[in-house]
């Protein structure tokens, strides 16, 4: 597995076990551990802090992206995992450096991470909530890696 797959799985698990606990858990703590369980020695821990950080500042904005792109789906009732998955990917769409990360490649490993954990919706899900996002801020299609 890619360094920043296993850092955005490790951050979408800590994201993940952060909201299962109404958000109040020390989120820094839960990340620093599940790097030392799940990514022990990966080369770019940077990159973690980053991104985490990142999704928390910006989540008041990512969550009403969230609900304005899918309004039949409230935030509270799409799962807990794909809640959490769109909120790394709409992060690194949004907001993260495109030289660093592009959008393209922010859809696609969004989507991934979909397939490994998330129901058998959740592909498609996450590729119309990023791609309508992408589309509006690109004015493009962006590509899929999900057959419709």
């Amino acid at each position: 597995m890619a360094t920043r797959h296993l850092i955005r799985s490790t951050i979408l698990q800590s994201l993940y076990e952060w909201d299962f606990y109404g958000q109040k858990a020390d989120l820094t703590a839960v990340l620093e551990r599940n790097l030392d369980e799940f990514a022990p020695g990966i080369d770019e821990p940077e990159f973690a802090w980053k991104i985490l950080k990142g999704v928390v500042e910006h989540m008041p904005e990512i969550d009403a992206t969230i609900v304005r792109v899918a309004p039949e789906w409230p935030l509270l009732k799409i799962a807990p995992i794909d809640r959490n998955i769109l909120r790394i990917g709409l992060y690194e769409l949004m907001w993260a450096d495109p030289e660093e990360v592009p959008p393209k490649v922010a859809i696609n490993e969004s989507i991934e991470l979909a397939k490994s954990y998330g129901g058998p919706s959740s592909p498609r899900f996450v590729n119309g909530v990023l791609g309508t996002v992408y589309r509006e801020k690109y004015g493009e299609t962006a590509p899929t890696s999900v057959k419709a």
